[in-house]
């Protein structure tokens, strides 16, 4: 079969190509920077170079793929993400309909099932309603994935957790659900080969639990030998530590917005729950960091 991949150097996307390259299948990547792949996988891939955004190029990529991995080239630099995400939605979904894509997995999140009050989020619920629409015409498979907290975005902060706290404007008892990015590309990649399913699903990916705050600072603390630990800011302190950084107003209120308080959509469940914990993440890749 032929399975596209969006973003294959990212989080989730570069653990989808090598998990599909070991499974013997020979991906179809869609990018704009073929240059920074890593070389040694070049000769297991197909390359179509191009932007997302660019719905000719969608439809001309996608030409013939049994199955699609997407997710959005977020750009918070623009003056309206939300709407991006939306129009670069919509030359997808021609794409679903022009081709007749049998199978498409989207990297959504948990929160997008509220469809607005989600910060940037709210982008992807538009992606999502726009992919409903085209699977109504098609009849595709199409899955969302509903992803937990990316135990990745720790990688962000690292001067915070580097002076022993882990910030939230979150209430530091309201548990979530923390979840390895290599863990998402597996319950996508299985997606991906399986001929097995049909209609519209959502499935949350939810980690191995549920961790309030404090809970999060302690694995870290032990996995990292740091003592790490967890304190609440409020919004407006967080709008002062992003402007800091340099991000613009959209950004900062996306950023901002994402952070509201939500309960995950899908309970937690046998087929949501995957294996690895924050303190395994944070001893391969967040210790050599700090």
């Amino acid at each position: 079969m032929t399975i596209a991949v969006t973003t294959p150097n990212g989080n989730v996307g570069a653990h989808v190509v090598r998990m599909l390259c070991q499974a013997g299948e020979r991906p179809r990547l869609l990018l704009r920077h073929p240059d920074r792949l890593d070389p040694a996988l070049r000769e297991l891939v197909d390359l179509a170079v191009g932007d997302q955004r660019d719905a000719a190029y969608v439809a001309e990529a996608t030409s013939g793929v049994d199955a699609l991995f997407w997710v959005h080239p977020d750009d918070w630099t623009l003056p309206d993400p939300d709407a991006d995400a939306e129009d670069t939605a919509a030359g997808l979904a021609e794409a679903m309909r022009r081709n007749r894509i049998p199978r498409v997995v989207f990297q959504s999140s948990i929160g997008a099932e509220l469809r607005g009050g989600a910060g940037f989020i709210d982008g992807l619920a538009r992606i999502e309603q726009r992919l409903d629409a085209a699977r109504a015409d098609t009849g595709a498979a199409l899955l969302h994935l509903r992803c937990g907290y990316f135990m990745t975005n720790l990688l962000m902060d690292l001067d915070g957790l580097r002076a022993g706290t882990l910030s939230t404007t979150r209430d530091l008892d309201e548990p979530m659900p923390w979840v390895d990015p290599r863990d998402i590309a597996a319950v996508a990649a299985g997606r991906l080969l399986s001929t097995a399913w049909a209609g519209r699903q959502v499935q949350a990916v939810h980690g191995p639990a549920d961790l309030t705050w404090p809970q999060a600072a302690a694995a870290l603390s032990e996995a990292t030998g740091t003592t790490i630990e967890a304190a609440r800011i409020s919004p407006d302190d967080q709008r002062k530590a992003l402007r800091g950084a340099g991000l613009s107003e959209v950004a900062v209120e996306g950023i901002v917005g994402m952070s509201a308080a939500f309960t995950p959509e899908q309970p937690r469940s046998y087929a949501t729950t995957t294996p690895s914990t924050l303190a395994g993440w944070a001893v391969t890749h967040l210790r050599p960091a700090l």
